[in-house]
């Protein structure tokens, strides 16, 4: 498809076309499909409810992309979108100006990446920073005249400068040596360079910003956390003399704590005052009322569990006071969103296979759920509804918008609408069993795209990792269950005691139980889905899996060993023994089975895979990305040393460039022809 033809797509989202095309011929989905979708990010709604901007980063045929902002005027509904960037390269984290006049956003136009403000009017983007170091993430205040950076730099640095000057001298030094006192070493894929996320604060009053204060200056810990938080865990105080933010106290224990705290500085920087100093557990999220007057936040209960319940914490600014909003209410939330008056929060949270978007009461806690089709991502709240990102099954990710009584729901885009009229997908439903301790379990089934009623199809069996995750009802760029179902598989997936959205005694059930429950679910879930759904050939199954996933594979080696025809192992866990003393966050280990390995050493040695390596006998493929430092590598190529020693049929796929996942476009492709290989090969899939 020519660029043209997708600006085309992009240009009439949502709205019929007056001439009706012949109908495409659609093919069963594959993965060269799937890297070449177009993907939506960075959308934005104006304060006044009345325009949305948002990016799309565009694919050819051939693979080549570019990323673009468009405009859409939510007063109008009969507007169509309008590009209003050109510029080669991608404009990303866009947010509105106070009057709605202008965007800012982040782009490496000049080299590196600086903040930008554009004129909705017309015109081209003004440079708005012009500092030595990438900006990651940025904020303004509610006032429009302030804005909180990060950036990384050295904490003993007193200016940019010397963080640049570093920089250059690290480059150029002769020795390869690195050089630690304390734990963390690494982190995710990345080894330490002791340079830490700080923030920074600039004014914004029509000049290039090159003066920021660091109100961070000197602190030896990542703000925003790393690997995966960002801005949301920053902001500014309602009248813009403060920003509060969360991050872990300075110290050496950052790799088996989960204290993360809620600190307060002022933008002219100084000693930060601790919000949350008596609760030991994570912090998150802080979020101010439109007032000021209330400050909500994300609070865990237990120390050192990454996967506890949020609750949702309100506090009155003026007198201090401060209750749990909604105590009974048994759903983590993911993001904390106020209404203009305060009155009411508005949440996500999985919810049964789906991330569903509530209302939440803030004086009486009285929880409603607006949306919960597909996993959802709110965007903004405006007087009239509700703006939000979905994605499901068979739905890459779309904007829409509905009403505040969850009604009139609106499809806002359709960025892949000429991609998507060319995929037959697999129909798909939700199903439940009784699983261990005759509890109800959920899970989803999906038939193979070319379905052929009375014919058997053999099953991939996706486990999900985490341990607590889930497999639901979304669309993934990596473990894509419509592309099993496209390679004529039907797919089944089991949230198993330890999934998330059901209940955080559900979550909880598998502490301390890695090897148990999950495996009883994961047995009784397969033999009730082939009760129910006669097309699904249980005898003819491969099960798949990554990180605890991976983990699974290993143990359904070793204590179901007749269950599967082939596995699939991704960054699987091999022995808990080494995996304990070379993991970077402890603080998961030491959790999940009650202490250290010498503290608790039966209990890891019990749900221990290498323990049972003498009942291994299934075909399996080993895939591990050797940057993985969450799983690392040596877990896999152990593994797939035993078989190898021992006549077991088996395959490693190494990818010396990848981390615990595979980011890489081309690498995935690799990653799928090598798994459905291997499955076809076993299972006789034709």
């Amino acid at each position: 498809m020519k660029k043209s033809s997708l600006l085309l797509a992009i240009a009439t989202a949502g709205f019929a076309l007056s001439v009706q095309a012949a109908e495409p011929a659609k093919t069963p989905f594959n993965v060269q499909q799937l890297v070449k979708l177009n993907k939506l990010h960075s959308a934005a709604v104006s304060n006044d409810g009345s325009k949305l901007v948002y990016a799309v980063k565009l694919i050819d045929e051939q693979g080549d992309s570019s990323s673009d902002l468009y405009l859409l005027d939510l007063s109008d509904k009969n507007a169509k979108p309008v590009q209003i960037t050109s510029h080669k390269g991608t404009e990303h984290d866009v947010t509105f100006s106070v009057d709605g006049k202008s965007i800012y956003f982040l782009a490496a136009r000049n080299g590196s990446s600086q903040l930008f403000n554009l004129p909705l009017t017309g015109g081209e983007a003004m440079q708005v920073t012009d500092l030595p170091l990438d900006i990651n993430g940025y904020k303004l205040s509610n006032d429009g005249k302030q804005v909180v950076m990060n950036m990384r730099v050295f904490p003993d640095c007193k200016d940019l400068a010397c963080t640049v000057e570093r920089i250059e001298a690290e480059e150029n030094k002769k020795t390869t040596g690195r050089e630690y006192k304390q734990l963390m070493v690494r982190h995710w894929d990345t080894w330490e360079d002791h340079a830490r996320n700080h923030l920074f604060v600039g004014q914004l009053n029509g000049k290039p910003v090159t003066d920021v204060v660091d109100v961070t200056q000197g602190l030896d810990t990542e703000t925003p956390p790393k690997p995966f938080s960002g801005m949301e865990e920053v902001t500014f105080t309602a009248d813009g003399k403060h920003i509060v933010y969360s991050a872990k106290a300075p110290s050496k224990d950052q790799a088996w704590t989960t204290n993360y705290d809620l600190w307060k500085v002022s933008v002219a920087g100084g000693t930060a005052e601790n919000l949350t100093p008596d609760n030991k557990a994570w912090d998150a999220q802080p979020t101010y009322s439109k007032d000021g007057r209330q400050l909500a936040y994300l609070a865990m209960s237990k120390p050192g569990f990454e996967a506890d319940r949020y609750r949702i914490m309100l506090r009155d600014t003026v007198t201090g006071a401060e209750k749990e909003v909604a105590p009974l209410w048994d759903r983590s939330p993911s993001s904390l969103t106020f209404s203009d008056d305060g009155r009411t929060l508005y949440v996500t949270a999985q919810d049964v296979g789906q991330v569903s978007i509530f209302e939440v009461n803030t004086q009486f806690g009285d929880v409603r759920p607006i949306y919960n089709d597909g996993s959802n991502n709110l965007v903004a709240v405006t007087e009239s509804g509700l703006i939000f990102s979905n994605k499901s099954l068979v739905e890459p990710g779309d904007l829409y918008k509905i009403s505040l009584e969850g009604e009139n729901l609106t499809r806002l885009t359709n960025v892949n609408e000429d991609k998507l009229a060319e995929i037959q997908f697999g129909e798909f439903q939700q199903f439940n069993f009784k699983g261990w301790n005759n509890e109800t379990v959920h899970g989803y089934w999906i038939k193979p795209a070319n379905y052929e009623a009375g014919k058997k199809y053999p099953i991939a069996y996706l486990v999900h990792g985490g341990p607590q995750g889930s497999f639901g009802n979304s669309f993934s760029g990596r473990w894509n269950a419509q592309l099993w179902a496209g390679a004529g598989y039907g797919v089944v997936m089991v949230d198993f005691h330890g999934s998330t959205g059901y209940g955080q005694a559900f979550t909880d059930s598998i502490t301390q139980d890695w090897g148990g429950k999950p495996l009883e679910d994961l047995q009784k879930g397969l033999a009730a889905v082939g009760q129910q759904q006669k097309w699904l050939d249980t005898d003819n199954a491969c099960a798949l899996g990554g990180s605890y996933g991976g983990y699974m594979m290993n143990w359904i080696q070793g204590n179901w060993s007749d269950g599967f025809k082939c596995l699939v192992n991704h960054a699987g866990l091999f022995d808990m023994r080494s995996m304990y003393h070379v993991t970077e966050e402890l603080w998961f280990p030491e959790y999940e089975f009650g202490g250290t390995y010498t503290e608790n050493k039966e209990l890891y040695e019990k749900f221990n895979p290498v323990n049972y390596v003498e009942n291994w006998n299934t075909p399996m493929l080993v895939i591990h990305g050797e940057k993985d430092y969450r799983v690392p590598y040596g877990q896999g190529l152990a593994a797939f040393t035993y078989m190898q020693r021992n006549d077991i049929p088996s395959e490693l796929l190494m990818f010396p460039d990848e981390n615990h996942w595979i980011l890489n476009q081309d690498n995935l492709q690799q990653w799928y022809k090598n798994v459905l290989g291997w499955m076809d090969r076993w299972t006789e899939n034709k």
